[in-house]
């Protein structure tokens, strides 16, 4: 969006500009080319005077004098001939059969018309021509080459003059452009970050509101209010869920002890619902633990140390490396170097416990391997996997597959684990595996 209100902006300067220099260029060259004929058509009135008194006289001295000394002064030459086209005045080097054409047309006393104005690249001479006599009888005429080489020479330094001035104006329009730019776009890209800031997990994000137009400066204040009401909601959320987990577990805590205080005098017939009320005890109690670690996952970035994932991967590895065998999954990890990132070991070890705990679950008897590139750990299986549909749900809360709802698990464990990295400024990616199973992609920020 800056490089495209620059654009307009300075293309309205440049044609701005150029609306101004070009009317000013083009007055200026007329102007000077005007002064050049105006002087040069006196100096052809003086010689047509000079010449009617030569002719009435019968004495040309004074004006070859004159033509002369004129020649000398500007170096532009001078004919003068009779009504017979007989040479009186010949100078510079210039012959009366050299302009036979404009002689004809002052003989018949045709007007020398207008000029183009000149260009500083103008280089022909200027003929000019004037009749001698009166209006009605002609006796000769005179025929000057003016240069223009002074004339073009004062229209170049013009010119010049006013393409310093229209480059100037341009150069204080850019910076204009970019200042106006800047103060109307900064505030956009301030509002820009703060919205990626709460889209990449953050739940309370600030930006300037002393910047920019009123409209925008009204905008970021808006934005600054919905965040903070944003953060509040989650907040409150978040501590809902915590302190009824909390306070849901001196009821479990009992309800436990009472079914355990049960199991003496369960009859043979009865011993499978006890069993199974025992799974849902179990089943509740793990529901209630994950409840309590998601709640707490947005506080997970305010404390902790930086993890290294060489060491949290070896311990998961050698941890699960049991489970994993008795369910017939063939784990492995590649040699991953020692890499900091912002997650404390234990929480990225707790991530990793969200992922092989579903792989030993859900893809018995397939293949589970652990890889590093430098900034992103991959965990990939090569189970049934997940349908393009079901991995676009899998990370929402209490989410599970059709396929697995009749198996153990509460639906929080992507949640959680996507939570613990967004905490961080990280992220939980998931994709399918060729040519099945799932991959999931931990995007796990360096230590600022």
């Amino acid at each position: 969006m800056r490089k495209r209100l620059l654009l307009v902006l300075l293309t309205f300067s440049v044609l701005a500009v150029a609306g101004f220099a070009a009317p000013l260029l083009r007055a200026t060259a007329a102007e000077r080319t005007q002064q050049l004929v105006l002087a040069r058509n006196a100096d052809l009135d003086r010689f047509a005077g000079l010449a009617d008194h030569a002719f009435g006289t019968g004495d040309a001295t004074v004006l070859r004098a004159e033509a002369r000394r004129y020649t000398d002064l500007y170096g532009e030459p001078l004919v003068v001939v009779d009504a017979s086209r007989a040479p009186v005045v010949e100078t510079g080097g210039v012959r009366a059969a050299d302009v036979a054409g404009p002689i004809d047309k002052a003989l018949r006393n045709e007007p020398a018309g207008s000029v183009s104005w000149l260009r500083p690249w103008s280089r022909d001479d200027l003929v000019r021509y004037r009749a001698v006599g009166d209006g009605a009888r002609v006796t000769g005429a005179v025929v000057l080459e003016a240069s223009v080489r002074q004339a073009t020479a004062d229209i170049a330094a013009h010119w010049a003059l006013i393409g310093a001035g229209a480059l100037t104006a341009l150069v204080v329009c850019g910076l204009l452009a970019l200042v106006l730019a800047r103060w109307v776009l900064r505030p956009l890209a301030d509002l820009g970050a703060g919205v990626r800031a709460i889209s990449a997990g953050s739940r309370r994000s600030r930006v300037p509101v002393d910047a920019g137009p009123p409209e925008l400066r009204e905008l970021a204040a808006s934005f600054n209010r919905m965040s903070e009401a944003v953060a509040e909601a989650d907040e409150r959320q978040r501590q809902l869920v915590a302190d009824a987990s909390h306070q849901l577990r001196n009821p479990m805590a009992a309800l436990r002890l009472r079914v355990d205080a049960l199991e003496r005098r369960i009859t043979p017939d009865g011993e499978h619902t006890y069993r199974s009320a025992v799974g849902e005890v179990d089943r509740l109690e793990a529901l209630l633990d994950r409840l309590l670690a998601l709640a707490n996952a947005d506080q997970a970035a305010a404390s902790g140390e930086p993890g290294d994932v060489a060491e949290a991967v070896a311990d998961r590895v050698r941890a699960w490396r049991p489970a994993a065998e008795d369910a017939g999954i063939a784990l492995s990890a590649e040699e991953i170097p020692a890499a900091r990132v912002a997650l404390s070991t234990e929480e990225l070890a707790q991530v990793l416990d969200v992922l092989l705990d579903n792989a030993v679950k859900y893809a018995p008897g397939a293949s589970v391997e652990i890889g590093w590139d430098g900034r992103t750990l991959s965990v990939a299986d090569t189970g049934p996997g997940l349908s393009e549909e079901e991995i676009s749900l899998a990370a929402q809360r209490f989410w599970r597959a059709d396929q697995h709802r009749g198996s153990r698990g509460s639906g929080l464990g992507l949640a959680i684990a996507g939570q613990l990295l967004a905490a961080h400024g990280g992220a939980l990616r998931l994709a399918r595996t060729a040519p099945h199973g799932l991959t999931a992609h931990l995007d796990l920020p360096e230590v600022r």
